[in-house]
């Protein structure tokens, strides 16, 4: 079980969490995962072995937590009450676990309470259902293998979810690059700031379209010199 995760926080649903502002998230949605990770200062990225069920898939959302247990889905149910329009299900298991936690089921119902999709350190089934549904989902695993209902968890409590730290209300932006964490209390700021990356990669790319060398577009000549690069004809 992770450091966030104390003893006393088992059993527990959080009603009322603070999400980030909906301005903010919007304007997040627009950005790919390399670029906010970038304008973040390079952290709040999960671990590389999440991905989309099928490509192209893309979210962005607040984040309502769950904290699973192995080969028990029980809490996923507990997690549908509590979405509201925009959400995005962020589910941990309290210790490695690879079963199919989720389904074209439970994705209609998340659907049907207005969550926009889930990430989980665990795996999923049906991708051939959630994929003509065009419900996004970031997985460690693909698995047949289903649950069962047994043993509580905790609903919006902080977690850790493929080694990315996620408080409830938290965005979290999802695409074929990986999965990114912004927390709510900085959302705006980093929405500013990945504007602010995207127009400069975009005058950069225009200048390598033109031909430009990054060579000489980042000044590298006089460095790679003194490291030691020599050219021979």
């Amino acid at each position: 079980m992770s450091m966030a995760t104390p003893m006393n926080s088992l059993g527990i649903v959080k009603r009322n969490i603070v999400r980030a502002d909906r301005s903010a998230v919007a304007q997040l949605s627009g950005f790919g995962v390399a670029t906010i990770h970038e304008a973040m200062g390079r952290v709040g990225l999960m671990k590389p072995f999440m991905r989309p069920i099928y490509a192209g898939a893309h979210l962005c959302g607040t984040a309502v937590t769950v904290l699973l247990h192995p080969g028990d889905n029980w809490m996923m149910h507990v997690a549908a009450e509590q979405l509201q329009p925009g959400d995005v299900v962020v589910a941990a298991i309290s210790s490695e676990n690879a079963d199919g936690f989720f389904g074209d089921l439970l994705a209609t119902s998340f659907r049907a309470r207005g969550a926009v999709g889930l990430v989980i350190d665990g795996g999923v089934r049906d991708v051939k259902d959630l994929t003509s549904m065009a419900f996004p989902v970031f997985s460690k695993a693909v698995n047949a293998k289903g649950t069962i209902k047994a043993t509580i968890g905790s609903v919006n409590i902080p977690v850790i979810c493929a080694g990315a730290q996620v408080d409830p209300g938290d965005v979290v932006i999802a695409d074929d690059d990986g999965v990114v964490v912004v927390p709510a209390a900085i959302a705006q700021q980093v929405a500013d700031a990945a504007a602010a990356h995207e127009a400069n990669e975009a005058d950069k790319r225009a200048r390598l379209a033109a031909g430009v060398l990054g060579l000489d577009m980042y000044n590298m000549r006089g460095a790679l010199e003194k490291a030691g690069l020599r050219y021979i004809d």
